[in-house]
């Protein structure tokens, strides 16, 4: 701890400050990178797994990337649109995750 002693104010003098010191920084843990299989299911619809397992589905709608959750079509759930095909991957990967 550093001791930091405040100026004097009309006459007396105050007791010292402790002011405590900074801890180091430290990174957060780096995570291994999942990788994800995206099969493509029908000419506007990828299915996208981790690990074997299929966390959901990404619909093509014009320019932009549809993100479902969810391992069956059915009732896989929006989660995000996105104009870029690798963002609507990293989407995915963030659900399944649980970030």
């Amino acid at each position: 701890m550093v001791v930091q002693t405040p100026a004097v104010v009309s006459g007396r003098t105050p007791k010292p400050v402790q002011i405590p010191t900074r801890s180091p920084w430290t990174p957060p843990p780096r995570r291994r990178p999942l990788h994800a299989d995206c099969l493509r299911v029908d000419a506007d619809r990828y299915e996208v797994r981790f690990g074997g397992r299929v966390v959901g589905f990404i619909e093509i709608v014009g320019p932009v990337y549809v993100v479902l959750a969810g391992a069956r079509r059915d009732r896989a759930v929006e989660i995000a649109q996105s104009l870029l095909f690798d963002m609507a991957v990293a989407t995915l990967e963030m659900q399944a995750r649980g970030d």
